[in-house]
């Protein structure tokens, strides 16, 4: 069933179907490939690879975000020095390939430059369909380097081509965006509390 599907007279109602909408969708997130995430994030980070991050709209506000989780969160209490970079960061380069070559190129191309063997790649795309991503993950997969792909509605082209499926199973691109933030949260906490010793989790705040 859709969501909405009809007129809401009051927010509160609003914020009720909402929560159970945003609750429904994380539950369809596969257990196993949220696993198969976290190790090779862990592995990346362990042999000091680096970790392309990308996404347009609020999906491009993800993946700076999930930056600061793991520069900042992941490093904090572990000695996990994370080299992470969002590919949707830097508005000078991005302008520059959309302009003198093609907006479908704009996460491709840096990719083609910086990215090395050991790296990997976080695509964030709601349809999973974005001609940039898609390129990026396709370029990624052909040069050895493993994607983890958030996407919701039927997938899209990302989710086929990624080596982990993180796929949110809603049609409201809000459901999905929060489901893909609370994504990116889950796998940069458990990182940190899987390096942390015992006895400092209670103690912290995450």
């Amino acid at each position: 069933m859709s969501f909405p599907d009809h007129k809401y007279p009051a927010a509160g109602a609003f914020l009720d179907d909402y929560a159970r909408a945003l609750n429904a969708a994380l539950a369809t997130v596969d257990r196993a490939a949220i696993a198969r995430a976290a190790e090779i994030l862990s592995a990346t980070h362990k042999r000091d690879g680096t970790i392309w991050a990308c996404g347009n709209g609020g999906s491009a506000a993800i993946a700076n975000h999930l930056v600061c989780d793991h520069i900042k969160g992941v490093n904090t209490d572990t000695g996990i020095k994370p080299r992470i970079h969002s590919l949707s960061a830097n508005v000078e380069l991005l302008t520059a390939i959309a302009n003198d070559f093609a907006y479908a190129d704009v996460f491709v191309y840096p990719l083609r430059m910086m990215a090395r063997p050991g790296d990997t790649l976080i695509t964030i795309s709601s349809s999973g369909d974005s001609e940039n991503i898609v390129r990026a993950a396709t370029w990624a997969r052909e040069n050895g380097i493993p994607v983890i792909a958030m996407s919701g509605f039927s997938g899209g082209r990302s989710a086929k081509a990624a080596d982990v499926s993180l796929h949110v199973s809603a049609d409201n691109y809000g459901v999905i965006e929060d489901a893909h933030q609370a994504l990116m949260h889950i796998l940069a906490q458990y990182i940190r509390q899987s390096h942390m010793p015992d006895k400092l989790i209670a103690e912290r705040k995450f």
